[in-house]
Parts: C-alpha cells; sequence; structure tokens
C-alpha cells in the first residue's frame, strides 16, 4: 500500500490526566500504563501514550472512565485535540516534507511519542507500523485542525502525482 491516507479521528473519546498520581490511578482504572516517559500502549481498543514524566493522553472507550472524580495528585487536562491517522507507503516522505521526521529511522518497537512541528504547527505524533504499512497518530490544537489537514492533503495530492505506479 503505497497511496497514503489520512482520516480524521476527532471524534474518538480522548481524556488526559496528569500530576504526581496519574501513573497509578490509571493502573487502578486497569489501563496499561507505559513505563518510561514518551512512550505509548496499545489498548483494547484505542491506545494510551505517556507525555513526560506525569503527563497521559488517553484516546478511545476508556478515555471515558477517565470523567469520573480524579484522585489526590491527578489533575484533568482538558484535551480538545484535531486528532488525524496518516498511513501508507509514502509517509516517510510525507513526514520529510512537512515535519523532518525520518520515521524510517524510528524503532516502532519501542513506541516513541514526539512532539514536533508539522508544516508550522506543534503536533504529537506517534508513528506505528502496522502489516508493515506505516502510520502515524497525531493531535494537534484543535483551533489549527483545519488548516493542517487541508495542508497534508495537499502534500499527499502532490506526492501522489510524482509517484510513479
Amino acid at each position: 500500500m503505497n497511496a497514503l491516507t489520512l482520516t480524521d479521528q476527532s471524534h474518538l473519546p480522548r481524556a488526559g490526566v496528569k500530576g504526581p498520581g496519574a501513573a497509578a490511578w490509571l493502573k487502578n482504572l486497569g489501563l496499561l500504563v507505559p513505563e518510561s516517559g514518551n512512550c505509548w500502549q496499545p489498548l483494547s481498543s484505542g491506545l494510551i501514550a505517556r507525555l513526560g514524566q506525569s503527563e497521559y493522553l488517553v484516546e478511545g472507550p476508556q478515555a471515558a472512565a477517565l470523567d469520573t472524580t480524579l484522585a489526590p495528585g491527578v489533575y484533568p487536562v482538558l484535551r480538545q485535540d484535531t486528532a488525524l491517522y496518516l498511513r501508507g507507503g509514502q509517509l516517510n516522505a510525507l513526514l520529510l516534507e512537512t515535519c523532518s521526521v525520518d520515521c524510517l529511522a524510528l524503532d516502532p518497537v519501542t513506541r516513541p511519542v514526539l512532539l514536533t512541528s508539522m508544516a508550522g504547527v506543534t503536533v504529537t505524533l506517534i508513528p506505528e507500523l502496522h502489516q508493515d504499512i506505516p502510520g502515524c497518530y497525531l493531535w494537534c490544537d484543535h483551533t489549527y485542525g483545519t488548516w493542517l489537514s487541508d495542508t497534508l492533503a495537499e502534500v499527499i495530492h502532490a506526492l501522489s502525482l510524482s509517484d510513479p505506479r
């Protein structure tokens, strides 16, 4: 699959928490918490990303559990991101053109989480490999979401025109 696809996933439930008690609180909810910062874990349906040492992003149905009363040392983080998913064989070319992240240099087994700039917009980016096809999740401030999505669509179109296949 060489063609790039761009999917808006902003409709998915999303929540965030941070604080010194966040990891233990999430574990008590039955979530598998990444052991180190800037890593992520898949959930049964969705994912959990550890952003730094004590901040977490949960996306998918499990995010609804984070709307409950928080424990001491656990603070909510408002997540109103635009969430996008890119997938296809030309993903690395798109990333090199828009943000200089070389996904081929990253080991998807380590499940890295990156904070970078894409087309001038700050994004949280998670590269992955699914069935040998590269993909990446990305989140940005919702006020830039439409612009970033449109810009990425234009780059995808340009890459499709230059692809000899």
